[in-house]
């Protein structure tokens, strides 16, 4: 096949249209996560320290594995903003097969086939960048409040860091 010829027949309006959905998508989900991820985690080290000032470490425990439910929440809704946006565009019309397919590329695991309609195909790499993002964005948190659980149970358990 000849090279100008495939640029020239290159679907070049669908792939704006999914471009431009893709984007916005990618936009709200990262801001949305920004915001809220950091609200849990603001909230987590605001509370621990008070715990940790009047050494109740068994708070600092719970608000560590509430705020790690807080956070899964936030990626099941992050799947569920893609799974609507999905079916609004009237490109899956099953509800559950577009949560599917979204938590598949979200999670980049993979588990399901590509539902999209031709010129929507794209799109799924927007949910997958997403999920990347968020999820190193949580991992990074995650590290944050994890070192602060530690500290929470040496102190607990009269153990020293020998760091």
């Amino acid at each position: 096949m000849n090279t100008l010829t495939d640029l020239a027949n290159f679907p070049i309006e669908p792939f704006l249209r999914d471009a431009a959905w893709g984007t916005l998508g990618l936009l709200f989900v990262l801001f949305f996560h920004g915001s809220a991820i950091n609200h849990v985690y603001m909230r987590f080290e605001k509370l621990t320290r008070q715990n940790l000032a009047t050494s109740q470490y068994n708070r600092v425990f719970f608000h560590f594995y509430a705020s790690f439910a807080f956070i899964a929440l936030i990626h099941v809704l992050e799947i569920l903003f893609w799974s609507v946006l999905i079916v609004s565009l009237n490109l899956i019309s099953d509800p559950v097969r577009a949560i599917l397919f979204a938590g598949s590329c979200y999670t980049t695991a993979g588990f399901e086939s590509d539902y999209l309609p031709d010129g929507w195909k794209t799109l799924a790499f927007f949910i997958s960048f997403t999920g990347l993002f968020s999820l190193a964005w949580t991992t990074s948190i995650m590290i944050g409040m994890t070192t602060a659980y530690k500290n929470a149970w040496n102190l607990k358990y009269g153990q020293v860091d020998v760091d």
